[in-house]
């Protein structure tokens, strides 16, 4: 990698921080609105932007020890240049002198020429210094680069599993891919196979596939014809655990960006489905994808960009047979697919959030018709999102009675089942079903 190359890259990893730490954007939108960059250094940028954002709880805490003086604010970007290359010299593969050579000549690209040399020098002494200020690290939280509120939650919700958890969440994830259930199982695996990729079955979720090595969508055979789709096996389960069969009404509250609506579709072509997201934007991605696997103009499918929690304003007054409930959450079960997930929530939006689930909860309950099952799901690991939730939702609801899962798969809980990061090589989900009785 040569140096306009390195340099251009890791600028590009300044800007991706910078549009995370600073406008609190995800690394997705903030990607799709980055500098022009080759597509090789593109992806490098998004490389280091997830390191630093995997581990930056412990890289804060190794600047930190390392810099004489704390730099001021308008300096955050030589904070994060610093970042970025602890993150090189400690987690990844760079060489050394490019990582610090390199990485330090940024600080002049950003118009701060003063600080190249601070830069070097905190680099290069944790170069020399590693394994001591490593032990130190090791001694501290800060190791496991999760931020203090949310290690504590762990700790309390999951007294036996913390460890693997933040162990799960600070590695990267593997490529999973839906295959679509109308098309011949065997042609789609010959398919990939054929492309050099290696395939390794899910022992739970039937329709998931493992893609090793991962690469682009655009490279997968089938996806954009539909046949193929990404999605994590925990988020697959959600159709099957609907009990589809044509004819019946289907709501998915919550849809974007559509991956559960597509699988709904897949399995049970026959159903009448209404998808509704609040954000038009997002419910555009709904519609892409059902477009790419062939229900782009269904008549039996129904589009709304609306509230889900306020149906007066959309519910065309016929109950649902069955009801999708994804609801809104802190995501932390997908943390390492989304690291900066760790920097971006807070414990007021945990209570935001556990606010919004209830709500929906209550709204939506009265469109279901009786003896019809409302599936529960979220993407996070909290008990208050999830289990606790639940509960109390069966206390002040007449009518609604838990229905066991089929399978061993995730870990019974009072109200369902948990699934924690990295079981089986998953994401972190939690689903609950819930029949209507009157």
């Amino acid at each position: 990698m040569n140096k306009s190359t390195a340099g251009n890259a890791r600028l590009g990893a300044l800007s991706l921080l910078n549009s995370v730490f600073d406008e609190h954007r995800n690394l997705v939108e903030a990607g799709e609105s980055g500098p022009p960059m080759e597509s090789r250094d593109r992806a490098y940028a998004k490389h280091l932007a997830y390191g630093v954002l995997r581990w930056q709880v412990s890289l804060e805490w190794l600047a930190n020890q390392l810099l004489r003086r704390p730099l001021k604010r308008k300096d955050r970007e030589v904070q994060r240049l610093i970042l970025i290359g602890l993150y090189q010299l400690w987690q990844d593969n760079s060489a050394p002198h490019a990582a610090i050579n390199e990485t330090a000549e940024c600080a002049r690209k950003i118009g701060k020429s003063w600080a190249v040399a601070l830069v070097n020098a905190v680099l290069r002494r944790f170069q020399r210094e590693q394994a001591e200020w490593l032990a130190r690290l090791g001694q501290t939280d800060a190791r496991y680069a999760h931020p203090p509120w949310l290690l504590e939650r762990l700790r309390l919700d999951w007294p036996d599993d913390w460890k693997d958890i933040v162990n799960s969440n600070n590695r990267a994830p593997p490529l999973w891919l839906r295959l679509n259930a109308s098309h011949p199982r065997g042609d789609l695996v010959h398919a990939l196979e054929q492309s050099d990729l290696s395939l390794q079955e899910h022992p739970w979720v039937g329709s998931a596939v493992r893609v090793d090595p991962a690469v682009p969508v655009g490279q997968l055979p089938g996806f954009g014809e539909g046949r193929t789709s990404v999605q994590d096996p925990a988020a697959q389960l959600a159709a099957g655990l609907l009990d589809l069969r044509d004819g019946l009404r289907v709501l998915d509250a919550c849809a974007a960006p559509g991956g559960k609506s597509c699988h709904i579709l897949e399995r049970a072509p026959g159903v009448e489905l209404t998808a509704v997201d609040r954000s038009p934007a997002r419910l555009d991605l709904v519609r892409d994808n059902l477009r790419r696997i062939g229900f782009g103009e269904s008549p039996r499918v129904r589009l709304l960009a609306e509230d889900a929690a306020k149906p007066d304003a959309w519910w065309d007054g016929a109950p649902y047979d069955r009801i999708l409930l994804d609801a809104p959450c802190t995501s932390t079960g997908v943390i390492r697919r989304h690291p900066e997930i760790k920097y971006l929530r807070t414990p007021e939006q945990v209570k935001d959030s556990v606010k919004l689930q209830s709500r929906l909860l209550d709204r939506l309950w009265p469109l279901l018709d009786t003896g019809g099952i409302l599936l529960y799901a979220t993407c996070s690991v909290l008990k208050d999102e999830n289990d606790r939730q639940i509960r109390q939702f069966l206390e002040r609801t007449r009518g609604a009675e838990v229905l066991e899962f089929d399978g061993d798969w995730g870990r019974p809980v009072t109200t369902g089942r948990q699934i924690l990061p990295g079981d089986f090589d998953m994401d972190g989900f939690f689903y609950a079903r819930l029949r209507k009785h009157f």
